[in-house]
């Protein structure tokens, strides 16, 4: 019985490296989510936007510069142990992406704000995952019986009894900072 304690200790020290590795963000310590540029400058920060989401392992579902968005598909939350994906910030957030699905998508706007200024605004919805039942797969459900060989339906193997839902959480501020964080320092290659 300790060899099986000990094990798990090691797993649980193990799988908590992915959390530690994450770079630790206080969350007052970042910025808004929304600034001002000169029109001028709105095809470079549109350009940056791009590139930042890109870094960020977001799809681009849409790019329209004349409604002055950019969405992007959704994107699964990285976990404890994918501490090379930066779209779960701060620990919680990324502990909370392990234990439960989560999903993000992100919106960058850009608005006309004053006359030759250009407000850009990022909102990250944040999802969770509501399945409706027990996802009951098992390995006899997949596999042909011996006893009845020439029926050969492919369709055996069991899965969810029915389609995820995905319910609203709100909106993740501290992605939101981060993004415009980078898009405001973005060097474009």
């Amino acid at each position: 019985m300790r060899a099986g304690r000990r094990v798990v200790v090691v797993w649980l020290l193990l799988s908590s490296v992915g959390c530690l590795m994450a770079p630790f963000r206080p969350a007052g310590l970042r910025g808004p989510n929304a600034v001002q540029v000169p029109v001028e400058r709105a095809d470079l920060m549109w350009e940056r936007s791009v590139a930042v989401l890109n870094d960020l392992h977001f799809v681009i579902a849409r790019e329209s510069r004349l409604e002055g968005l950019i969405e992007t598909e959704y994107r699964g939350g990285s976990g404890c142990l994918e501490p090379w994906h930066h779209d779960s910030i701060g620990h919680a957030n990324r502990i909370e992406s392990t234990l439960q699905s989560i999903r993000r998508k992100v919106y960058v706007q850009f608005q006309n704000a004053s006359p030759g200024m250009v407000s850009i605004s990022v909102r990250v919805d944040k999802e969770i995952e509501d399945l409706q039942g027990l996802a009951a797969t098992y390995a006899g459900g997949a596999t042909f019986p011996e006893s009845d060989p020439l029926n050969r339906d492919l369709d055996q193997a069991v899965g969810q009894s029915g389609p995820s839902r995905w319910l609203h959480k709100g909106t993740d501020p501290a992605l939101e900072s981060e993004i415009m964080a980078r898009i405001q320092h973005a060097v474009i290659r």
